[in-house]
């Protein structure tokens, strides 16, 4: 393979889940579902985005421009990783396990491919349990600076570990993020983004999980301009489990983004996906969609996703969009579930009612809504350190 292989992009003729009144001779069908979206590595495959289309009309792509080409001048990002142990020689263009699930769904995925001549690749050797978070450090050395990155990140067979990106600073990055979770083993990957207000991020990460393997990806987003992160999960593996959840907190110009995807493709698989967003100030904007596709040989499966949003001023917004797809009857339960409003006003009379002032009662109940994602890293370090993050948010929009 090489660095302009394209894969098959004729999504647009498979009218297999469009209104049959709306299939008009050589007219122009959109894509419907999340399986259909065309792959390619070339990003002239996909052509400019202008806003409209399914993947990118809730996007602002004019914050994102700088993203739609390669990187003319690399070095935007520094990297360190906490124990390089586990980083094994970078991966080229065809390079093995490099390509070997991801595929570009849009342009920026694409650049991000062709703009990374050498993949970062972790491996956790077969059979080892390693005890300590392996912390990959990515800082952004200036909101005027470009960088792409790809990095793959393989569990060999039973083996058990924890992957800790986190981002600093101020870049223009496009990353792309492989996830290999092969039979039996149990991988968190965990994402933060703390950018500084300029920073521009768009990630797609794409992870396969093997038979009786579990992935936990959790994405955390505080800060950035617009940080859109895209994880694709397929449970490929007859009994693998895969747990998605993330916690976004957005302030006023902030676009914070995530579009998941969970492909349950082997039997007996279990999906929960849980999204948290908190948002303040004029203009915050968070958006999720959740797509989960239950495939024609997933039986037993047992599927939940659900977004949860906390509007705390006027000003704010968050469009949440959950989708379920289902191939198959024989499964042992599917649902979704979306929510977005204001502070309950019972909970707030419940601590007021027992002395607690107005003030202290909504940072009890913020706190109480983001720490349930919080308390599932599994880090208590960063715990710690993400909960006094959101007091400092909670301060800001009550100054």
């Amino acid at each position: 393979m090489t660095a302009s292989t394209t894969a098959p992009s004729a999504a647009q003729d498979n009218h297999a889940h469009v209104d049959p009144a709306a299939q008009v001779a050589d007219a122009f069908v959109p894509v419907q579902t999340r399986s259909e979206r065309p792959h390619s590595f070339d990003p002239a495959d996909f052509g400019t985005p202008n806003g409209r289309e399914v993947n990118w009309k809730h996007t602002p792509v004019n914050r994102i421009t700088a993203l739609l080409s390669v990187a003319e001048t690399p070095g935007g990002i520094t990297t360190e990783v906490s124990d390089d142990r586990f980083v094994r020689p970078g991966l080229g263009f065809g390079d093995a396990p490099r390509g070997e699930f991801f595929r570009p769904e849009d342009i920026v995925s694409a650049v991000a491919w062709q703009g990374t001549a050498e993949a970062m690749h972790l491996a956790i050797p077969q059979d080892e349990e390693v005890a300590e978070p392996i912390v990959v450090s990515l800082t952004g050395q200036g909101a005027d600076r470009r960088a792409d990155g790809h990095l793959v990140i393989e569990a060999g067979t039973n083996s058990s570990a924890t992957v800790v990106l986190r981002h600093h600073g101020s870049a223009q990055l496009a990353q792309n993020v492989e996830i290999l979770v092969r039979d039996g083993a149990k991988l968190t990957v965990i994402t933060v983004q703390q950018w500084q207000d300029d920073a521009v991020h768009v990630s797609a990460h794409q992870a396969r999980v093997g038979r009786d393997a579990a992935l936990t990806h959790i994405v955390v987003t505080f800060g950035g301009g617009v940080v859109r992160v895209n994880p694709t999960v397929e449970l490929a593996g007859a009994g693998s489990e895969g747990r998605l959840f993330g916690l976004s907190y957005a302030d006023a110009g902030q676009h914070l983004e995530s579009q998941v995807y969970l492909h349950h493709k082997g039997a007996h698989t279990t999906g929960d996906v849980l999204y948290k967003g908190a948002l303040q100030g004029e203009g915050a904007h968070s958006v999720w969609i959740g797509d989960v596709l239950i495939g024609a040989d997933a039986v037993g499966t047992d599927s939940y996703e659900a977004n949860r949003n906390l509007v705390l001023t006027e000003g704010a917004r968050a469009d949440s969009i959950p989708n379920l797809e289902i191939e198959t009857g024989d499964i042992l339960g599917a649902g979704h579930a979306s929510a977005t409003g204001r502070f309950d006003d019972e909970q707030l009379f419940y601590l007021q009612a027992r002395g607690i002032d107005e003030e202290e009662a909504r940072r009890l109940v913020v706190l109480g809504f983001l720490s349930d994602i919080v308390q599932r890293l599994g880090i208590p370090s960063l715990e710690a350190e993400l909960l006094a993050a959101i007091e400092v948010e909670l301060a800001a929009v009550s100054a």
